[in-house]
């Protein structure tokens, strides 16, 4: 999830649309204005993603980040 700095929202969905690691990305309201799903096999391509590719669109203010418990376990040999 995304907050966007005002009257940049088009601009950085369009950008995180073409990210190939996006599967789909949607604007929200709230207190985000965007929601992107992705995957990935560990921990550190997500933070890869997160820090050196979302971050660093302008216009992006603040992310969190919401992992799927159940997804977790399955990587964790957890079932």
């Amino acid at each position: 999830m995304a907050k966007i700095e005002s009257g940049k929202d088009r601009e950085v969905l369009s950008k995180v649309k073409r990210l190939k690691e996006a599967k789909r990305a949607y604007p929200t309201y709230g207190p985000y204005d965007m929601i992107v799903e992705v995957e990935f096999e560990n921990l550190r391509d997500l933070d890869s993603f997160v820090f050196d590719k979302i971050r660093k669109i302008e216009g992006v203010k603040e992310t969190a980040t919401l992992i799927c418990s159940e997804m977790l376990m399955w990587e964790m040999g957890i079932r």
